[in-house]
């Protein structure tokens, strides 16, 4: 249920904080006080699209927000559950800036528009003001039978189901145009795929295998200098090792006065013979072990050029083979796979068809069934609107076309008077009439809905006098149940409200401002009489506004 409306800086709004109640609101206001604020606010909030002219004239920015409690809204709550959003709670935020910009928030965290639809589906049921035009659509006909019925879920699964049907059948189409084609490049992948799992080049291999090469090419050039190094080291006399040597032995025996100014020289020779005989004997130990390899040096070029080859065919860098290889076995596992096989694919097809047809069918079945509960229900809310004469029934019709939502249309039939042969409503030619058969079947189609909240937007339009009396008990009986606003122009429906919100226009220092607010009952007596009698307000229109008032609202008790 709505509870809080807050609107800073929208439209012709300066600031407003409205609370609201359960049972039947009336919002009332002269022609252009802006009742059409409130529900584009609200509106806004359940994620209409929002542009720079929401924002109310030299302000920054629109802020909007609306609270709903959800206590008894356990979709509401499993929605915001399954998005981690605290469900205790349900604040609805929208900023517009003055450039068009806009942010979301559900209970406080950042969010989309389209989160903010999503949500709004369980929230809110928005009846406007041409939901008679929309009747004149027989599209319309179909959704309200199944929002009346409960068939949303099992439509859905439907459309699931169809939607794979087509998307399978045209997968089969394309491979059966294609057949030649795709063959050709599955023989091709084979053959390619072959090869490279012949050729089974490893992650890293290459680059191995250039380092190994380059190391076995240059192995005796390596070996011979290596033998030279070694010489250089302890060759005989001429050896560095040998003179090294000879040098801390030369050192050695000078008396201690001379010797320990050269201690630190000393030291390093002593420390270079050290490095220099470890330095040499891992040169012996080199050349001892190391062995020329004409063989694998002859190996590995070889394979080196079985790569360079391999690559060269494919047009591609060595480097890019394994990755080549990966995406041409993945192409060629997905040509072979099961979807792709076209015994595969033609049977299920055929099982996603005789699916489709069997959910359809099961649903259709369910509409005719529901179309004469529907039928006699709002042929009951008709007879309440003065029009017990006329005969209202749902046609249900089916035919072999396959659609999303099966195979059924759904056409509402009216005779406004006996005798007279049942039409399509689309052929209604009263706007009296539509408005009321319409006002019907919305309560109707409302008062099977699971959500508590109903805004009707003057849908009791082109309805006058007793019959108008009798759309505000239709409202308040909606009320009743949960919450129903209502914006009217008549006192007749606003007099049954359980809350009268009036909306007023003001003019204040080259400023046009926008007031909303709830009536006491003196204030609910001047507007219904108001509503009545215009500007000018006489004792016997205000006795006439209070009798309407007392009335109305003693029948709520």
């Amino acid at each position: 249920m709505l509870v809080q409306l807050a609107i800073r800086d929208y439209a012709i709004v300066d600031s407003l904080d409205l609370e609201l109640h359960g049972g039947m609101t009336a919002i009332t206001g002269e022609t252009g006080a802006g009742k059409s604020i409130l529900l584009g606010a609200l509106g806004l909030c359940l994620g209409e699209r929002a542009d720079a002219g929401s924002v109310r004239h030299g302000s920054e920015r629109a802020d909007l927000s609306a609270r709903f409690d959800i206590s008894a809204l356990p979709q509401a709550r499993a929605w915001l559950e399954g998005r981690e959003l605290p469900s205790d709670d349900c604040l609805l935020r929208r900023v517009i800036t003055a450039s068009g910009r806009s942010k979301a928030w559900i209970n406080g965290q950042p969010t989309t528009v389209a989160d903010l639809k999503g949500l709004g589906e369980h929230l809110i049921e928005i009846h406007g003001q041409h939901a008679h035009q929309a009747l004149l659509r027989e599209d319309t006909h179909l959704r309200l039978l199944d929002d009346f019925a409960g068939h949303a879920p099992a439509v859905a699964e439907l459309a699931a189901t169809y939607r794979q049907w087509q998307d399978r059948r045209r997968r089969l189409k394309r491979l059966a145009e294609d057949g030649d084609e795709m063959q050709a490049r599955r023989q091709l992948l084979r053959y390619q795929v072959e090869e490279l799992d012949q050729l089974a080049l490893e992650d890293g291999e290459l680059k191995a295998l250039e380092e190994e090469q380059e190391a076995l090419a240059h192995a005796e050039e390596t070996l011979r200098e290596a033998q030279f190094a070694a010489e250089c080291c302890d060759h005989d006399e001429a050896g560095a090792l040998h003179l090294l040597t000879q040098a801390v032995n030369r050192l050695g025996p000078l008396p201690g006065s001379e010797r320990g100014h050269l201690a630190e020289a000393l030291g390093m020779l002593d420390d270079a013979r050290i490095q220099i005989e470890e330095a040499a004997r891992e040169l012996h130990r080199f050349v001892d072990t190391t062995e020329l390899d004409p063989e694998r040096l002859a190996q590995v070029e070889e394979r080196l050029g079985e790569v360079h080859r391999i690559a060269r065919k494919h047009h591609v860098m060595p480097e890019e083979l394994t990755g080549l290889h990966q995406r041409l076995h993945a192409e060629l596992a997905g040509l072979e796979g099961d979807e792709h096989d076209l015994e595969a694919l033609t049977a299920e097809v055929e099982a996603l068809r005789d699916n489709w047809r069997q959910q359809a069918r099961a649903i259709a079945e369910a509409r005719r069934e529901a179309a004469v509960r529907f039928g006699r229900e709002v042929q009951d809310q008709l007879a309440f609107l003065a029009m017990g004469k006329a005969s209202f029934r749902v046609q249900v019709e089916s035919s072999d076309t396959p659609a999303p939502n099966g195979l059924d249309s759904v056409c509402f039939l009216i005779s406004a008077n006996p005798g007279q042969p049942a039409r399509p409503l689309t052929k209604v030619a009263s706007g009296g009439e539509l408005s009321r058969i319409s006002l019907a079947i919305q309560v109707v189609a409302a008062s099977h809905s699971t959500i508590p909240t109903l805004v009707f937007d003057e849908v009791d339009v082109g309805i006058s006098g007793a019959t108008a009396e009798i759309v505000g008990q239709l409202l308040k009986r909606l009320g009743a149940q949960g919450q129903v606003m209502t914006v009217t122009h008549l006192p007749q429906v606003a007099a049954q409200a359980h809350q009268h919100l009036h909306i007023e226009k003001q003019a204040r220092d080259d400023t046009t401002l926008t007031q909303m607010a709830l009536l006491d009952e003196a204030g609910r007596v001047s507007e219904l009489a108001r509503m009545l009698g215009g500007v000018k307000l006489s004792e016997h229109t205000l006795a006439h506004a209070r009798e309407m008032l007392d009335a109305s609202q003693r029948a709520h008790h």
